[in-house]
């Protein structure tokens, strides 16, 4: 009878290591979720002023967009945390597409091998964002899952493993877009 407290507390060690072992799991893969988001925002950071160089030439008249794109990126760039830079990317993404729209206006422009390219290339990388995203937010789900229930939230909170924040896309996003087929 004696064997039976050394059991219970084996396995209660058992329990609070792999608890918090799988906690610090789940933490280590939103953070790296949220680093494979950096990474493409990287690459969508650096693609903006070569496509910005090459139309601003042909867009004399739209020098407000291009400014904007540049503020846009500016602030994106700047943005602390995954509800600010939310915030920020999503009015890059604005920006970009109003960028694209004033593209299409421009015959030689859209013509242009190079501008073609770069559209490609953030479009590749827009999707790329997406899915990390997307990820980023399935992780962090399941993390926030693991730290709120019960009996992990024990360790969690004794450990201060805190709640993660999803990255929101904003309001003009959830807009049903209008077709004006006139």
């Amino acid at each position: 009878m004696t064997w039976i407290p050394a059991i219970v507390a084996i396995g209660l060690v058992g329990w609070f290591v792999l608890t918090y072992n799988v906690l610090v799991r789940l933490r280590n893969q939103f953070r790296n979720a949220w680093y494979q988001i950096d990474v493409q925002l990287k690459r969508r950071y650096d693609l903006i002023p070569n496509l910005v160089e090459v139309v601003k030439d042909y867009m004399a008249y739209e020098q407000e967009t291009l400014t904007r794109v540049i503020e846009a990126r500016g602030a994106a760039l700047s943005a602390k945390g995954a509800a600010a830079q939310g915030k920020a990317e999503n009015v890059l993404t604005e920006s970009l597409k109003s960028l694209f729209a004033v593209v299409e206006k421009y015959p030689e422009l859209k013509a242009n091998q190079n501008v073609a390219s770069l559209q490609e290339e953030l479009t590749a990388t827009e999707n790329k964002i997406s899915f990390a995203r997307q990820f980023y937010n399935d992780s962090v789900m399941t993390y926030n899952n693991k730290i709120q229930s019960i009996p992990s939230n024990i360790i969690a909170s004794a450990f201060d493993f805190s709640r993660a924040e999803y990255f929101e896309a904003g309001e003009e996003s959830r807009a049903v877009p209008r077709a004006d087929l006139r």
